[in-house]
């Protein structure tokens, strides 16, 4: 199926007028929930456009922005909190759908005069919903359906006006409706996989209450970006950050065909590429899409650049300003360049983003897990102008919208690899002997997942290099050397992950081959971590 998505910019500071494909959307008002987003690719995946906008936003915002539903998100947070985050209590008068989800759910009932209390006994994992009215939102919803829930808060009585749709063994009130006004809350997140009707209780939402249509297609998405990028870029040059990558790909297939040869795609090798993979991308630019690629060989730049840091933030913010810097260098070279092409996505922007808080109030909702070189760590004052069309796009719709512009499969289906590449994979200072070690042990972690067929069954599969050293034998001599640990996850968008089962012979091939093949390494483990409370790179 394809997934239709167009980028737009972050209500609600400014209200944004909607292009003339995008008259169907739903917004999600961010609460602070891990999953937000994750409601929105929900949406998206039923071909109508969806988008994340902060709680702040407005009730006449909202009005115009002209939504044909609003979903509340979860939250970390008690409505009954001094800080608790509000939304404008005049949306329920919008008279346009509304479904609260977790949090949602519980500040819809406590605005709308229900009560919401500390529950004897918090609910968490996976819980039986069953159903006591099968219309409306959970129409085909099975009954005894698995949901997910999280909650420590349950309603213990509802607003006027709405009736009981569903509860679960220790959640009375797990699903309630006001069916004349159209207001919906579900205790549990029917966005998470673990809900096994969620998708269903989902899709009755977009198209049976919100009577949306599913219009939007990657052919709208494409069509739509390349028009947004000609009318921003006009007749100016674009530099692109070229790093071989889906993102990266996509992005220069995508600029190439809106403005032609006023993009120049530069390369930066950096020197924490894997092995082999700059000459790769190099040959395959130039013999098989044709698009002109400038190299520039920065090693030496970038490494000294680390010299001493052992700080993952500072190496991500030395990182992007190298970047930048380099390119600006490139650009004087080359001429003059007026925007900068970057191939950030969303979970880039959102695990970015700095933490909320209102100055007055203390309220604090997201909270910045990393920055990435691209987005919190490019430099105040830089000064190129920035195109972004993948911004709002996760990495599956990156595929797609690659896929369908013409992108190789070769391309299309490798692996994310972070822009700030093998330094944030070698935990602590960066040196040229770890690089050499990881590179070689990351070599062979690929070869043996690819020659057995098994690289599509996995989101990412790589070696991470620790900086701590361990007593080992090797031909009855004492050894003291680096431990490999091997990160090999599952996931649809990266925004949460599992560790995969692996066959045991699998590791035990790409362990033997490690410890005998790579000098400086005399250990292999395995990470059996999920995101969360992991995240998928270790930096």
């Amino acid at each position: 199926m394809n997934t239709a998505v167009i980028p737009t910019e972050q209500a609600p500071q400014k209200v944004k007028s909607y292009g003339r494909l995008d008259r169907q959307i739903i917004l999600i008002l961010d609460f602070g929930s891990q999953y937000s987003e994750l409601i929105a690719r929900r949406i998206r995946e039923t071909q109508v456009y969806s988008e994340v906008v902060s709680y702040r936003t407005t009730a006449e915002q909202l009005r115009e922005l002209d939504p044909k539903g609003i979903i509340l998100s979860g939250g970390p947070n008690s409505v009954y909190d001094n800080y608790a985050p509000h939304c404008d209590p005049e949306i329920w008068n919008l008279g346009i759908p509304i479904l609260g989800v977790c949090y949602g759910m519980q500040l819809m009932v406590n605005q709308l005069g229900g009560e919401v209390l500390k529950a004897d006994r918090g609910e968490y994992g996976k819980s039986s919903l069953y159903i006591d009215d099968p219309t409306d939102l959970l129409t085909n919803v099975e009954d005894g359906t698995t949901m997910w829930m999280s909650h420590g808060d349950s309603v213990t009585k509802m607003p006027p006006g709405f009736e009981l749709l569903a509860h679960t063994e220790n959640t009375p009130c797990a699903a309630i409706a006001d069916h004349t006004k159209k207001l919906y809350g579900v205790q549990f997140h029917p966005e998470v996989v673990h809900s096994l009707g969620g998708s269903a209780l989902i899709r009755n939402f977009v198209y049976h209450i919100c009577e949306c249509e599913p219009t939007w297609t990657t052919a709208a998405f494409v069509e739509e970006a390349i028009r947004e990028i000609r009318a921003k870029v006009g007749e100016k040059r674009v530099l692109l950050a070229l790093s071989g990558g889906v993102d990266s790909s996509t992005l220069a297939f995508l600029m190439y065909k809106a403005i032609g040869d006023r993009l120049t795609c530069v390369f930066i090798d950096q020197g924490f590429m894997r092995k082999l993979e700059p000459e790769r991308l190099l040959k395959l630019f130039k013999e098989q899409f044709h698009i002109p690629v400038e190299y520039v060989n920065a090693r030496d730049r970038f490494l000294n650049a680390l010299n001493g840091v052992t700080d993952p933030e500072e190496k991500r913010r030395r990182i992007g300003h190298e970047f930048i810097h380099e390119f600006e260098e490139t650009s004087r070279r080359l001429g003059h360049f007026d925007y900068l092409a970057q191939g950030t996505l969303y979970p880039d922007v959102i695990e970015s983003a700095d933490t909320n808080a209102d100055p007055q109030t203390g309220e604090r909702v997201a909270v910045k897990i990393k920055s990435h070189h691209n987005v919190g760590g490019l430099p105040k004052d830089l000064r190129f102008k920035l195109v972004e069309p993948l911004r709002k796009l996760f990495k599956d719709e990156v595929r797609k919208v690659g896929r369908s512009i013409g992108l190789p499969e070769e391309i299309v289906q490798r692996h994310p690899f972070p822009g700030p590449g093998l330094a944030i994979r070698i935990i602590g200072e960066v040196t040229a002997e770890r690089l050499n070690i990881l590179r070689d042990a990351d070599l062979i972690v690929r070869q043996e997942i690819n020659q057995r067929g098994l690289y599509h069954d996995y989101w990412q599969t790589f070696a991470v290099l620790l900086p701590i050293k361990s007593v080992g034998v090797m031909g009855d001599q004492r050894t003291y050397a680096y431990p490999i640990v091997l990160r090999i996850v599952q996931s649809e968008d990266g925004m949460t992950a599992d560790w995969a089962r692996v066959p045991y012979d699998v590791l035990e091939a790409i362990s033997n081959r490690i410890v005998n093949e790579v000098k400086g390494v005399n250990r292999v483990v395995y990470d059996i971590t999920s995101k969360p409370p992991g995240t998928i790179e270790w930096e």
